[in-house]
């Protein structure tokens, strides 16, 4: 999917300076959506060799809707090309710098619209227009919210006339970042709350405050929360050397910076995100947008919880398979029947094989792992346990990448099995290369081959018919249990190679 960087680069002659700014727009534009009630779109003239004039023609280069009423497009506008003669107000927005009101657009809505373009200006320069549209037929009654919510989109839209909006240096907007339905905060430059919707004011009754808050101090009200929360006698935490410094919301005008926090108390939890409201250069004010997360916070509490008591299974099963590898190994050294015994350390071998995927598991917040050292650490302790003269030189290229513990349990058997059979089959007991070749294809899936340069497959040989209790398991577990393929063949040039090649499946 294509960036609006990507396609600005492709469409404009625009600077990488003012790209990025019109990204950082693209980014915080919702809130003037649901402030407006209206549809927002993004109007970037095409490439132009010469002087912009009024019959330019502009690209729809990003689109939002608002989530606090209904929207007029029901289709994507992203892509279109329009004629400047076609949207004189954004024609003339662009070419004279200014906001420009038309209460009727062409035929493309059923229902009159009220436009507003507004010039998108960066240093000095238009860059592009917002158009801001609306329907005419679904004006609504404005109340103490909606006049509290289009006085504020007012201002954003001057801002964004002038430069100031987005703030300089404004990154990406956070994905749990409130937005305006969820709760606003209208404040003065001192901080004092001039208007609290009344969403606003349910978050901050679910932390226990009961107070009326349009008319305090936003600072007064907080301390009343940071009083009550810490036990008594107990130190007030303070931040460490070195760190950020927290500006509070309440400053964001003073300041003059984008502000974020969150609060809790009395068993609630909200998110708070401060912009100063800066229009014609002086300061007025700020708002505040607010977002009650206890709920949100409690979930991500019990899946903490869930994700603790996994990694303790992972971790106990780690230590069974380790007792019962250790029991076989015990039982091992009592056993005269050298055969006996050999059957004995290979199982003592592939049960720690398991082990040692359970304890990367254990030690991971998701059911995944990092088989990279899984598979380095299964190689060198294959080896250790195998090689009984002249220890083979093994080396891998490639990434195994991320695999979840289903597909990671399996294949550590897989990769144990085709070692050791190299080993004991290709070289026998002697010295010589095994090479370890992974490749994760673009559609998906794993390919993985163990090489070597040893004797090669008898001539006799058939995989299919092979009564070796190791490639009975590799079969077993790459065909049946991951739904993959699996062969061995011989090497271009010398030696036999182990192909396993699994679906993209998980």
């Amino acid at each position: 999917m294509s960036t609006l960087g990507h396609v600005l680069r492709g469409t404009t002659d625009l600077p990488e300076q003012d790209i990025g700014h019109l990204s950082a727009l693209v980014g915080e534009w919702g809130m003037l959506a649901d402030l407006s009630f209206a549809d927002l779109l993004l109007l970037v003239p095409l490439r132009r060799r010469s002087r912009l004039r009024r019959d330019a023609e502009f690209l729809v280069a990003a689109q939002v809707r608002p989530v606090t009423g209904s929207t007029l497009y029901s289709d994507d506008e992203v892509g279109r090309r329009v004629r400047g003669a076609d949207r004189p107000a954004v024609a003339t927005a662009m070419t004279e710098g200014r906001i420009v009101r038309q209460q009727q657009l062409g035929d493309e809505h059923e229902v009159p619209v009220q436009e507003e373009a507004i010039p998108v200006r960066r240093g000095g320069r238009v860059l592009a227009v917002v158009s801001r549209e609306s329907s005419i037929a679904a004006a609504r009654v404005l109340g103490a919210l909606e006049q509290a919510y289009l006085r504020t989109a007012g201002d954003l839209a001057i801002m964004v006339s002038e430069g100031t909006f987005p703030l300089p240096g404004t990154g990406p907007e956070p994905t749990d970042a409130p937005r305006v339905g969820d709760g606003l905060l209208r404040l003065d430059p001192a901080g004092q709350v001039l208007y609290a919707s009344p969403n606003a004011l349910s978050a901050y009754r679910r932390l226990g405050y009961r107070g009326d808050l349009t008319g305090e101090q936003l600072r007064a009200v907080h301390a009343t929360f940071a009083l009550a929360v810490p036990a008594p006698g107990a130190p007030i935490p303070r931040p460490g050397p070195g760190a950020p410094e927290q500006v509070p919301v309440w400053e964001a005008a003073s300041r003059m910076v984008l502000t974020e926090d969150e609060l809790v108390a009395g068993g609630g939890a909200i998110l708070l995100r401060g912009l100063p409201l800066l229009p014609g250069g002086r300061v007025i004010g700020s708002v505040v947008l607010v977002r009650d997360v206890t709920d949100l916070r409690r979930r991500e509490a019990q899946l903490k919880g869930k994700d603790t008591t996994i990694r303790e299974i992972h971790h106990r099963v780690k230590n069974n398979l380790q007792t019962v590898a250790a029991l076989l190994r015990l039982q091992s050294r009592r056993v005269d029947v050298p055969a006996a015994r050999l059957a004995l350390l290979e199982a003592v071998r592939r049960v720690t094989s398991i082990a040692l995927v359970h304890e990367t598991l254990s030690q991971a917040l998701a059911e995944e792992v990092s088989f990279d050292a899984i598979a380095d650490e299964l190689i060198a302790m294959t080896l250790d346990v195998v090689a009984t003269r002249d220890r083979p030189v093994t080396s891998r290229t490639g990434t195994f990448g991320h695999l979840p513990g289903t597909v990671a349990t399996p294949l550590a058997l897989v990769l144990t099995e085709l070692i050791q059979n190299a080993v004991q089959h290709a070289f026998d007991g002697s010295g010589g290369t095994i090479e370890v070749r992974v490749r994760r294809p673009e559609r998906g899936g794993l390919e993985m081959v163990v090489a070597d340069d040893g004797a090669g497959l008898p001539a006799d040989f058939t995989p299919e018919r092979s009564t070796r209790l190791g490639l009975q398991i590799v079969r077993a577990l790459v065909v049946g249990e991951l739904g993959g393929t699996f062969a061995l063949r011989r090497a271009p040039r010398r030696g036999t190679e182990a192909v396993v090649a699994l679906p993209a499946r998980w």
